[in-house]
């Protein structure tokens, strides 16, 4: 159970198979066992694939946190054999090993650039076949699968349950449905549990010949093999609902005791945009994964998915995660300014506003991990660090730095507060320097009794903001506005910009 010295209110999570959300129980005390349906790798990754996959490594550090304390096991499956992956090889002229090995190796590296933790344990479907052979023999024993000549296909109709976790009803669904051609199934929901080797294919002996698992017999037999049924959280994107998880559903609980579920919990992230459509390459607006993450901040992604809920669709465009890495900068320097506070004497007002902020921050993540909310928390301390800087109030700025570092490292994006940055020397400004900007911009830039290098860093952000939305006449002005005090601006390469006082 959590701990309940630490915890003021208990998780809570959607559950698609039952639509609502609910306070989070573990089956067992104090473990959380967690399958995560992961890549198909026979193609370069998106962006989009990667969003499911940061949420769910937010979800694991969060029920790790002391204020949980549960013992997670965390398992992210391969599905190293598929029609895509054999499809890729002989176009290429080259092994499914090898098709797999690189674009596998190209996602593992970005995840590791975004510093998504490895899984605990990482099933390649090739490596349990004894395991998938295994269940579908118990399958067909049990009659809720049968080998054709093409195959071994699972019965959609042994199964009464079918459909329960998308909602959807088998007589809606035969409507449409048909049986290919080259298909000998008896039904047409029926789907493949094994597929018989043709020339040229991979395959492997089972007692109804040789041939190669289907996609949703392999993560059915891996979850059981790893993790056990029932384990408490099962999940993936929102395109896998139907018919992924639903024939998981019915390959497992067919094996399982009356009213028994193969997972306690359904956890699906929603899907990614770009500009406003799905990526595709038919759209030309699809981008490797790769090339992203060599164009932006990663710690900068990162938080922009983080402020919206995993739940809800997302649309990446350039503004926004040029918005998300002002916004990292932001909470960056707040922290710096907090570190310098060398004062130790207690401010109430600022104490209870610190103290509160803590509280709101964790309520936000036991509400189904609203990181949105939980963001815009952080983002209220960041505000506040002036006036807590402006006060010397020691107490809270130690206990705002504690928050930033627990909430940021929750969030994932922890090494934000230690990464190398550009430092201007402050003593290099002139005080009566902000008063002469404030009197230039007006109401362009709002001034709240930041100290100078806080000030300029606003300057500093409303121009690169304006430059972004193309306001280039705003973007001058704040520049030529800086120039007159002295103050040069570069802009990286990387999309940051630094600035010096001239001649310092």
């Amino acid at each position: 159970m959590p701990n309940s010295s630490i915890a003021t209110m208990s998780l809570r999570l959607y559950n698609t198979r039952t639509r609502a959300v609910a306070p989070f129980q573990p089956l067992t005390e104090r473990e959380v066992r967690i399958y995560v349906c992961g890549l198909t790798p026979s193609a370069e990754a998106h962006l989009g694939h990667a969003r499911s996959f940061l949420f769910f490594d937010v979800l694991r550090r969060y029920l790790a946190h002391p204020r949980n304390g549960y013992h997670v096991t965390y398992v992210q499956n391969v599905t190293d054999i598929d029609d895509r992956s054999i499809a890729a090889a002989q176009a290429e002229g080259t092994t499914v090993e090898a098709i797999i090995g690189k674009f596998y190796g190209h996602f593992k590296a970005g995840m590791r650039t975004l510093g998504v933790r490895e899984p605990d344990l990482e099933p390649h479907a090739t490596q349990h076949i004894d395991a998938i052979v295994d269940m579908i023999a118990e399958l067909i024993a049990t009659k809720h699968a049968y080998a054709t000549d093409d195959g071994v296909y699972y019965a959609v109709k042994s199964f009464p349950h079918y459909g329960e976790l998308a909602h959807r009803d088998v007589d809606e669904l035969l409507i449409g449905a048909r049986i290919a051609e080259n298909e000998h199934k008896h039904d047409p929901l029926d789907f493949a549990l094994w597929k018989f080797a043709k020339p040229g294919e991979p395959s492997w002996p089972a007692p109804w010949g040789e041939g190669r698992p289907g996609w949703h017999i392999e993560c059915s037999a891996m979850s059981r093999e790893l993790l056990g049924v029932p384990f408490d959280i099962h999940g993936g994107g929102t395109d896998l609902i139907f018919p992924h998880h639903e024939n998981e559903i019915a390959q497992s609980e067919s094996l399982m005791p009356p009213h028994s579920h193969m997972a306690n919990v359904w956890v699906h992230g929603a899907m990614l945009n770009f500009d406003g459509k799905k990526m595709s390459k038919s759209l030309g607006n699809f981008e490797p994964l790769t090339a992203l993450l060599a164009r932006h901040d990663p710690l900068a992604i990162r938080l922009l998915f983080l402020q919206t809920g995993y739940r809800k669709p997302m649309n990446f465009t350039e503004d926004s995660i040029g918005a998300a890495s002002s916004g990292a900068e932001k909470l960056r320097r707040a922290y710096d300014a907090l570190t310098a506070v060398n004062g130790t004497g207690a401010n109430a007002e600022l104490d209870e506003l610190v103290a509160g902020a803590n509280v709101r921050f964790f309520d936000a993540l036991d509400d189904d991990m609203n990181t949105a909310g939980g963001v815009g928390v952080l983002f209220d301390v960041a505000n506040a660090a002036p006036k807590i800087v402006a006060a010397n109030a020691g107490a809270a700025a130690t206990a705002a730095r504690a928050l930033l570092e627990d909430a940021l490292g929750v969030l994932g994006v922890g090494e934000l507060l230690t990464r190398d940055v550009v430092v201007a020397e402050v003593a290099a400004v002139d005080p009566a320097t902000i008063e002469r900007l404030r009197a230039n911009l007006g109401d362009a830039v709002s001034f709240n009794g930041e100290s100078p290098a806080e000030s300029i860093a606003l300057v500093v952000e409303a121009r690169n903001a304006a430059r972004k939305s193309r306001d280039f006449a705003l973007g001058d002005r704040l520049r030529n506005a800086l120039s007159a005090e002295g103050i040069v601006l570069t802009d990286g390469k990387d999309g940051t910009t630094t600035w010096t006082v001239s001649g310092g």
